[in-house]
């Protein structure tokens, strides 16, 4: 496999940094998650500006432009013979030395990983997934701004070994204030009489680029969309109830903390949240 580190493609052996990078040290950086289909990179843009946000939110200044980035990402997939995939883009402030200030990072460190990826079984598509909420909180969108998708992702990590205890693959994150914000590494959405609800940004959710795929759904299907507060209760007794991710796609809910949703099987709306989802797969993005 062919990995692009800092300006030169390498063998995954030889694809190494340092042990003073800061990225390693204090999970300071960014990265974006991005998938390949069909020889098409899924809302490339999107991801960039995502990227790009991210980086001026913790004032990291990027070595390379949207443009470089771009062709550095389709340029990872060519050379490793991919044409559906995933690709990792970490940007990492780079190495300095053992002190928290980022002061002596002088170059930050680049690097690009472009692979096949295990997604869900397929059953999880055909017969629903069955997860739980967690005790692990997500981290005050005043400490952590939820929309800067860092390499610190020690909370989500906690989260979902707390569903693999309980033996769900995904799980529910609550914000501090007891409202639901996200899953481990899923945005996630709710029918309820006729319109789709889904957790408010400022609840600590991510601002998923699928999760916009899924709101665009919504709108070419003239179903309401809300974004706002909800409970467990909400979810507990919805209608259908599916979750949006790079890896995950749109994959439906049909068991939320032992409860059935709706009919405990996937819903004729998700099916076709799913259908629509992965049309438009293949066609917005960017060709390698």
């Amino acid at each position: 496999m062919k990995i692009y580190l800092d300006g030169n493609y390498v063998e995954e052996t030889e694809a190494k940094i340092s042990v003073f990078d800061h990225g390693l040290l204090y999970g300071d950086g960014v990265f974006e998650g991005i998938r390949l289909y069909d020889g098409c990179v899924f809302r490339l843009e999107e991801h960039l500006e995502r990227l790009e946000f991210s980086a001026k939110a913790i004032l990291l200044e990027l070595p390379l432009t949207r443009e470089e980035f771009s062709e550095v990402v389709c340029e990872t997939c060519r050379r490793n013979n991919l044409t559906s995939g995933y690709v990792r883009l970490i940007v990492t402030r780079g190495p300095g030395n053992l002190g928290l200030s980022p002061l002596g990072c002088k170059q930050p460190t680049v690097i690009v990983i472009a692979d096949k990826i295990a997604l869900y079984p397929d059953e999880y598509y055909e017969k629903g997934l069955d997860i739980v909420t967690v005790p692990t909180r997500r981290i005050n969108p005043a400490a952590l701004n939820p929309a800067v998708k860092s390499l610190n992702y020690l909370n989500n990590v906690l989260a979902r070994m707390e569903a693999s205890q309980h033996g769900a693959p995904e799980a529910i994150m609550l914000n501090d204030q007891g409202f639901v914000s996200e899953c481990t590494g899923d945005n996630i959405f709710m029918l309820s009489k006729g319109t789709i609800y889904t957790p408010d940004t400022s609840c600590g959710a991510l601002k998923g680029i699928t999760r916009d795929t899924a709101i665009d759904i919504a709108r070419e299907f003239e179903i309401p969309m809300v974004e706002t507060n909800l409970t467990r209760y909400d979810f507990w007794t919805a209608e259908e109830c599916f979750l949006t991710g790079t890896a995950a796609e749109v994959v439906p809910v049909v068991r939320i903390d032992g409860r059935e949703v709706g009919n405990g099987r996937p819903g004729p709306l998700t099916q076709r949240f799913i259908d629509n989802f992965r049309k438009r797969a293949c066609r917005e993005g960017t060709r390698i």
